[in-house]
């Protein structure tokens, strides 16, 4: 055992590790349907382990606190404009309605126990997960005009006070949001959440990567001896389909050979076809007329689905169907149309107009949408390398306007450079989402990025407060841990009901909301989780901004109101 500690002070590297691996380990288990997850699972493993006295800098935690925030904006930057629009200032009035709860409730506990000022700035920072606010209270504290000896002592309870109540207030406020919240409030989050994907246009579509029904298929068919395409050019038996019908002949196999199809090859009979196109045309029009072949071989023509932005001038304006007639359409599906800052998606009609700015999902054979994508615009394929350079620069820019310091008068107002990634997410997935040729991310990559970055953050948090909790508890008892309790959940509990009946947000987004303007983020994750869905983190972003500079403020707003 004294190996392993002397190891892990050594090289906390380890520690962060070994927190992951048990977190996410004890995290995936469940006992008749409850689950602990892997962020309070990661907190709680990192507690025990921080009581070995292993001390890692916090720079390691700022870093993956920046990956998970600039992860989330990202990942629902395309919809915020969406959320902004609907319900943007109703969230800011509500995040301030919440700060002023969460001041109340930790003001009302230090008064009726009797904390000193420095026991007091600390229960709040501890409760209510905002660390920053110490900064500010530490400066009240300083300004007060006390004998050094007495500051001393007040500055020194404020950590210890904020070691005892962090943890529940981190592991409380998502367990209460998360757990408690959809009960309390009579809420089905993951239904909600459809409900609320389908309001945006965000509705998933039938067919597509993962699924058994596919909306374009490509099928073989033998050319009969007396058939009636026997004899005709490929363009000729293409055009007896009913205008609109759009059903291509892309390869023939012929004797033992396979040919890629032109549009002035003859067909034999005997000639055997793989024709693309809508699932129910091949069925309706081909398959009572026609002799379906199984034929692997044939059939293994390269498929894919792309978007396509749009920037040709010669297309713009032009109709789907004055489109269809131009020659690099032929063997090209459109699956979808995304247009403006919202991603409003157009309905695909024959007289439907593309303008430059549009994003096309295109599918066909990849040569075909590789020549479609040039007349169009610029071809945005799938990747598995992700754009660091992007992500890089994004987060240093988000982080560098976070940084900065607004004073009005003596109170200074900042985003933080936690906040400031957040809205760079924000902003760049919204960029990234309306002119797709930069800044790509793989999904699994922005996973990575969410959930390891916002479970190292929890780690590291975990495995320094880890010493002074235990020490807390010793020196001021369980009764400061009861009272952080109480400053955790009240304010909460009241502002889920507010929420929900005052300002009647949608369930979706409601516990997002909440969670915001909280400022708590390991609540979001276990949100996310429970919804299996990124939409309650549409509620997060507005009620963030407002949160954290309100909380941060109320860490001097508390030291004045108890002297």
């Amino acid at each position: 055992m004294s190996w392993l500690t002397a190891t892990l002070r050594s090289y906390p590297e380890i520690a962060i590790f070994l927190s992951l691996g048990v977190g996410y380990w004890v995290g995936g288990k469940s006992f008749r349907g409850f689950s602990l997850g892997a962020v309070t699972a990661t907190l709680l493993a990192a507690i025990a382990i921080g009581q070995f006295g292993i001390v890692i800098s916090s720079n390691v935690k700022s870093v993956f606190f920046l990956m998970f925030l600039f992860a989330v904006g990202y990942g629902v930057g395309p919809q915020f404009v969406r959320g902004i629009a609907k319900d943007g200032l109703p969230q800011a009035l509500f995040s301030v309605v919440q700060c002023v709860l969460c001041l109340a409730a930790p003001y009302a506990a230090a008064k009726i126990a009797g904390y000193d000022v420095g026991s007091a700035a600390g229960l709040f920072a501890g409760s209510q997960t905002i660390s920053a606010s110490m900064g500010l209270a530490t400066d009240a504290i300083n300004r007060l005009g006390l004998p050094s000896d007495q500051a001393k002592a007040l500055l020194d309870a404020m950590p210890t006070a904020y070691a005892v109540t962090y943890i529940f207030g981190t592991i409380g406020s998502a367990l209460i949001l998360a757990m408690l919240g959809p009960r309390l409030l009579n809420i089905d989050l993951v239904a909600a959440c459809k409900e609320y994907e389908a309001t945006l246009g965000g509705a998933g579509e039938l067919g597509g990567a993962g699924q058994a029904w596919h909306k374009f298929e490509l099928r073989a068919y033998r050319v009969a001896e007396h058939g009636r395409v026997a004899g005709m050019s490929i363009a000729q038996a293409e055009a007896l389909e009913p205008a609109g019908a759009r059903l291509f002949i892309e390869r023939i196999r012929r004797g033992g050979t396979i040919q890629e199809a032109k549009i002035d090859d003859i067909l034999h009979p005997g000639d055997v076809v793989a024709i693309s196109g809508r699932r129910e045309l091949l069925v309706d029009l081909l398959g009572g007329v026609a002799t379906e072949v199984d034929d692997a071989e044939l059939l293994a023509v390269p498929i894919e689905g792309v978007d396509v932005y749009v920037t040709s001038k010669e297309v713009d304006g032009k109709t789907l169907q004055e489109l269809a007639q131009w020659p690099t359409s032929r063997g090209v599906f459109l699956r979808k149309i995304k247009r403006g800052a919202t991603e409003t998606q157009i309905p695909i009609l024959p007289s439907t107009k593309l303008h430059r700015g549009d994003t096309l999902t295109l599918v066909g054979r990849t040569q075909d949408t590789s020549a479609a994508a040039k007349v169009l615009g610029v071809l945005d394929r799938p990747a598995d390398a992700a754009d660091m350079a992007f992500v890089g620069l994004a987060i240093t820019l988000g982080a560098l306007i976070g940084a900065l310091v607004l004073h009005v008068g003596a109170i200074p107002l900042t985003l933080s450079t936690a906040g400031g990634a957040l809205i760079a997410g924000i902003v760049f997935g919204w960029l990234r989402a309306i002119h797709p040729t930069f800044g790509r991310i793989p999904a699994p990559t922005v996973w990575f990025m969410n959930s390891v970055g916002l479970n190292v953050f929890i780690a590291v948090v975990g495995i320094s407060a880890g010493p002074g909790f235990v020490a807390g508890l010793q020196k001021l008892g369980a009764s400061l841990f009861l009272w952080g309790i109480f400053a955790t959940t009240v304010p909460l509990v009241i502002g889920m009901y507010v929420a929900k009946y005052v300002f009647k947000f949608h369930p979706a987004i409601l516990l997002g909301i909440c969670a915001g303007a909280r400022t708590t983020t390991a609540a979001l994750g276990m949100i996310c989780d429970a919804a299996k869905s990124q939409v309650p983190g549409l509620g997060y972003t507005v009620t963030y901004a407002v949160g954290n500079t309100l909380l941060t403020i109320w860490g001097m707003v508390i030291v004045m109101l108890l002297t």
